[in-house]
């Protein structure tokens, strides 16, 4: 890069050099600003003694700056490689230069893979909590525990474990979205989120007040196209319709911490049937998040919910699914979820749900012994 004629090197060479970090979630913004000596004449005329170079990147090396952040981050994502620097370590602003360049190409990824960075001088707690005593050290943790560590100025042995950690998670992802893809949708997900159904713990689940002649909760999770899609009749009964009224209530446990971002609900009453005791589907629903087992009816109606949803007859599309968007906010580093339905859309006594699907990200397993695998790393 050069600069009418003079290398922005050798301007830099000239210059006093000083540096502003500006960051937001969305990019890091690094400015830097050459101040050069009255007694040189530059090779090229200008009205300001500064030569301002900005540089964007579309992200950076996550910054934690207390045990609290410490928590979130490293407990809350699959696999977290965390930079251990000091400013005034002329080893660890290397390493730091590493950690960035790999931090590239990293949206998306939410809690499956984090790279971040801890300034020693600044949260000295952490580093007295893992016996950080070279500098820069990089550890690497799996669900929360570390598995891996890089102490002192080993940038090839950096290197190497950023990119083998990266690839094991890019293989182990590309193995799920293959999965994914040749299960039932009800409808398209949400760009950048994945079904994370199959982190619902079944056999500690819950559904009350459902006709066992029905499908349960196996039925409402289960990855098949529903029944009632296949042509005709459906005479497999793989979906859930509620016994002595229109209410459901449904605990489900998770395998990991989640953050949830769409719920995708499924119901296909049969529409020829003259009955009046045909199923409908729901309509007011109410969801409760982080409880340790189910509620009852009667506590469920008097309780708060974390989101109360109203649907209405457009939400549902021609696959009979209606996509449902949550409060992002309030549903993150969630272990479990119940879903109450209030009441049917119509004057039936029984409300009818074929399917349920939960979109998201998954976090760090709550069961240390049930751990999935994410690929070929360090310590497994």
């Amino acid at each position: 890069m050069k600069a009418r004629g003079m290398d922005l090197w050798q301007a830099w060479n000239l210059a006093e050099a000083s540096t502003s970090v500006l960051s937001s979630p969305g990019f890091h913004s690094l400015i830097l600003q050459l101040a050069t000596p009255h007694h040189h004449k530059l090779p090229y005329s200008t009205t300001s003694p500064f030569l301002r170079v900005s540089i964007k990147m579309s992200r950076s090396a996550r910054e934690i700056s207390s045990p609290a952040e410490w928590s979130t981050v490293v407990e809350g994502t699959k696999v977290c490689v965390v930079l251990f620097y000091s400013p005034s370590n002329a080893a660890s602003l290397e390493a730091i230069h590493i950690l960035e360049h790999h931090s590239q190409g990293l949206e998306g990824r939410g809690t499956v893979l984090e790279l971040a960075k801890v300034n020693v001088d600044e949260v000295k707690a952490i580093k007295s909590a893992y016996s950080i005593t070279k500098l820069p050290t990089t550890m690497l943790f799996r669900n929360g525990k570390e598995v891996d560590k890089v102490s002192g100025d080993n940038i090839p042995r950096l290197t190497q474990l950023i990119e083998k950690v990266k690839q094991a998670v890019d293989s182990e992802t590309t193995k799920k979205a293959s999965g994914s893809a040749n299960s039932w949708k009800g409808a398209a997900l949400p760009r950048g989120y994945v079904d994370i159904t199959d982190q619902v713990e079944l056999n500690r689940s819950e559904l009350l007040n459902f006709d066992t002649e029905t499908g349960g909760v196996r039925a409402l999770l289960s990855s098949e196209k529903p029944s009632a899609l296949s042509g005709g009749k459906a005479t497999a009964k793989d979906w859930v319709e509620s016994d002595t009224d229109d209410q459901l209530l449904l605990f489900m446990p998770f395998q990991s911490m989640l953050k949830l971002h769409t719920l995708q609900i499924t119901s296909l009453p049969p529409t020829d049937d003259d009955d009046d005791e045909a199923p409908m589907r729901p309509k007011t629903i109410k969801l409760f998040v982080n409880k340790s087992h189910n509620l009852g009816f009667d506590e469920a109606e008097d309780l708060q919910a974390t989101q109360d949803i109203e649907l209405s007859e457009s939400d549902w599309n021609k696959e009979g699914t209606a996509s449902i968007p949550l409060r992002y906010v309030r549903f993150q580093n969630i272990d479990s979820l119940v879903l109450f339905v209030v009441n049917g859309d119509g004057d039936s006594e029984k409300v009818r749900i074929d399917r349920l699907r939960l979109i998201g990200e998954s976090g760090s397993a709550r069961d240390m012994g049930k751990l999935e695998k994410v690929g070929d790393l360090p310590g497994e």
